[in-house]
């Protein structure tokens, strides 16, 4: 079966030639980390996480989100996934790979990774976030590899992933539930202290995947043979729609909290966010994504629109980037500035740090071409005969 990622068009070694040149760039910068140090990034003293902490927490949420093809699928029985539901789990074993990675390049020195796995404290939100982190991604590759060979063969799965199917369901929701536990369990940083972050965080997240698995689904459909299903895209579309709805109504409720409650301790990291008090490096930005929010819930919540997939297309991409700057720079660099004490850092990412960071997106999305090569190859084949 692997054989297939070693066979393709010349636009498909174009692609992987692509995301190589960018692991390349992103390997010299982060060589250049490894002999300068941190000093490189925009980080500081006060401001500790920034742009790889923030695609962490953003791409956690798309690997999160493959639970909603595979609940469907498996425990309702909803057909029209067939074929979408190895997407969802490829798509989760790319991002989590890219998670792995963001930590692995913000911790600064490798042998660091070691101290988690040599001296594991279970009293520590770190410890879980590895053990469930790692347990998703060899669940997912384990039920993908395992149902899409079945398939392959024409043949049920065997009944003993049947069980790993099911425990997938709640780890999906424990990753990205632990990941929002690290942040609002920090008592002294009051913007992530709240207990509606990890419901945030998931609704986001159930925006956001399934955004990005419409995107990918539509681009298969017009550059190969393989087709996912207009049903199964369009449902796809419905749930998207929802996840915005839930996803604003509980960032008003934030925004009534902190306004409404009037506590300078909570109100003032938002007002940094929004600019109110003068236009700050995060202000345009947060404008732009509530903007882009907005449209994205009216546009989704009509049938018509949603139903034309081109128009489709550019409101998952809106949606994609509304929840990126919300839950990525917008949530971590905010947690920091003001500090507890009331001091003011700017925090701007370097060239080196935004390398780094395409860097690790293109090993993502050079595994996630692969995956999917193999996956076209075998639908293909398996749809001729």
């Amino acid at each position: 079966m692997l054989e297939n990622a070693f066979r393709g068009r010349l636009r498909y070694w174009a692609l992987l030639a692509f995301w190589g040149l960018v692991i390349l760039a992103g390997l010299y910068s982060y060589g250049q980390q490894l002999t300068v140090g941190l000093k490189i990034t925009g980080l500081s003293r006060d401001v500790t996480w920034g742009l790889y902490i923030a695609q962490f927490t953003f791409m956690v949420g798309v690997a999160a989100s493959a639970v909603m093809v595979v609940l469907p699928y498996y425990l309702h029985d909803y057909k029209a996934f067939g074929k979408m539901v190895i997407l969802g789990e490829f798509l989760a074993v790319s991002a989590v790979v890219m998670c792995t990675l963001f930590i692995f390049v913000d911790l600064g020195q490798p042998r660091r990774v070691m101290n988690v796995l040599l001296h594991p404290a279970p009293n520590s939100l770190m410890f879980w976030d590895m053990i469930s982190l790692g347990g998703y991604l060899v669940l997912n590759l384990v039920i993908g590899c395992v149902t899409f060979e079945a398939e392959r063969q024409g043949s049920p799965p065997p009944k003993w992933v049947k069980p790993l199917i099911y425990l997938s369901i709640p780890w999906a929701i424990s990753i990205h539930t632990v990941t929002a536990f690290l942040y609002s369990g920090l008592s002294a940083r009051p913007f992530w202290m709240t207990a509606i972050l990890a419901p945030r965080f998931l609704a986001s997240a159930f925006a956001s995947g399934p955004s990005l698995l419409i995107i990918l689904a539509l681009i298969m459909r017009k550059f190969t043979k393989f087709d996912p299903g207009k049903q199964a895209i369009q449902k796809l579309a419905t749930i998207v729609a929802y996840a915005m709805v839930v996803n604003v109504f509980f960032v008003v409720v934030e925004l009534f909290t902190a306004f409404y409650g009037n506590m300078p301790h909570h109100l003032h990291p938002f007002e940094y966010l929004f600019g109110l008090h003068g236009t700050t490096a995060l202000s345009p930005w947060m404008w732009v994504c509530e903007l882009l929010t907005v449209g994205c819930v009216i546009a989704l919540l009509l049938p018509g629109v949603r139903k034309q997939e081109n128009l489709l297309a550019c409101i998952c991409v809106a949606v994609i980037t509304a929840v990126w700057i919300e839950k990525g720079m917008g949530m971590i660099v905010t947690g920091f500035v003001p500090s507890p004490l009331g001091r003011v850092t700017p925090y701007v990412p370097t060239a080196p740090e935004v390398m780094i960071t395409l860097g690790v997106y293109a090993i993502g999305f050079l595994i996630l071409s692969v995956l999917y090569k193999v996956v076209v190859s075998v639908r293909e084949r398996v749809e001729v005969v």
